[in-house]
Formats: C-alpha cells, sequence, structure tokens
C-alpha cells in the first residue's frame, strides 16, 4: 500500500531534488501527478518474482539482444503530464544506449507485479506506461496467481498467458513459459 503526502504539485527537475521527510527518507518513492507517493516495501512473493523475471529476460537479452538491459525498478516518465509524473515500474528494459540518468530512455518493455491491495494503482500506472510513445509493451503480472496480462502499443484488448501456457513479448523477442517466471514461489 502506499501513501501520498499533500504538497504544492511538483515537477519531477523539483521531485529529483526533493528531500522525503525525517525518518522516510530510505523508503522508495515515486511522483504521480506532481505528488511524492511512497511505495511499500513489496511482499516476498513480489520479490521472488521480480528477481526471477529479472534475471530469464537478461539472460535472454545477453544471448538473442545484447545491446539491451534489463533494469529493476527503473524511473520512467509517462508522456501523459510528463512534466509532474517519475513512475517506478518493478522492470524496464530498454535497447536504447546506456546513460546513467534518473529515469530510464527509451524503454520498449515495463513489467509490473500485481499485489493484491495495490492493484487499482498498479492497473493505473500500466496505463500511464503504454502512455511512453518507446513502450511496445507492458506486462502485468500477478503475485497471487501463475497469470500474466500483456498491453500491447495498439491493441486494445490484453492478451492473456495463465499457467504452463507460452508467453511471447515481441518487444524483445522472448518465448517462454510463463510458469518459469514463478519458479522460485509456491503458490499452492
Amino acid at each position: 500500500m502506499s501513501q501520498a503526502l499533500r504538497w504544492p504539485l511538483l515537477t519531477v527537475d523539483e521531485f529529483y531534488d526533493w528531500e522525503p521527510p525525517p525518518g522516510l527518507e530510505d523508503l522508495r518513492w515515486e511522483l504521480v501527478d506532481g505528488e511524492p507517493v511512497c511505495m511499500a516495501p513489496p511482499r516476498v512473493n513480489h520479490g521472488a518474482i521480480q528477481s526471477q523475471v529479472a534475471m530469464l529476460l537478461g539472460l535472454h537479452l545477453r544471448t538473442n539482444r545484447p545491446s539491451c538491459r534489463v533494469i529493476i525498478t527503473p524511473g520512467v516518465i509517462p508522456h501523459l503530464r510528463a512534466r509532474f509524473n517519475h513512475r517506478v515500474p518493478d522492470l524496464g528494459v530498454s535497447c536504447a544506449p546506456f546513460t546513467d540518468s534518473r529515469s530510464l530512455t527509451d524503454p520498449v518493455l515495463l513489467v509490473e507485479i500485481l499485489s493484491p491491495p495495490n492493484e487499482a494503482k498498479t492497473r493505473a500506472n500500466a496505463w500511464a506506461y503504454a502512455t511512453i510513445p518507446s513502450v511496445q509493451e507492458v506486462l502485468i503480472l500477478s503475485s497471487t496467481a501463475i497469470r500474466g496480462e500483456i498491453l500491447r502499443q495498439g491493441d486494445d484488448t490484453p492478451a492473456i498467458a495463465a499457467g504452463t501456457e507460452p508467453l511471447r513479448l515481441d518487444s524483445i523477442g522472448y518465448e517462454g513459459c510463463l510458469a518459469d517466471f514463478y519458479a522460485t514461489i509456491d503458490l499452492t
């Protein structure tokens, strides 16, 4: 669950220089419509899925798309209200030249892992990510079931995969079994 703090609207540049209140400095923050929002630490299953997906996609990229890289919790700037939004997906993939900036340059794939308490916020972020011109796909994974939804640019209906069904990510040429993303957790 996340909690928004009430401040005058911050721009992304102001957010980069903003300091959280005392005692909250070590938490993750994102900027949502000009408001700093504290992100709660993820549950263990969430983190296990995140690390497994990062490993599998990273190995795939190293072999098949060496100019691309997967980044854990990158900052991204949605095209919609770009001046007031700096969101943080669980994973991002970019094939753009590397820069050590505060936001991921030209992501082609963004991944969000749904946790029941913040599903609405996560889905809102996913739709914001779809406004980024370079984003070809947004993958939404459940943390309570082996299930994924792929939102693709130009396609109004998400592709759904569940259980041991194959998962295809056109943005990076990845094909694999969805269940492989859940190999380190037990959902039974």
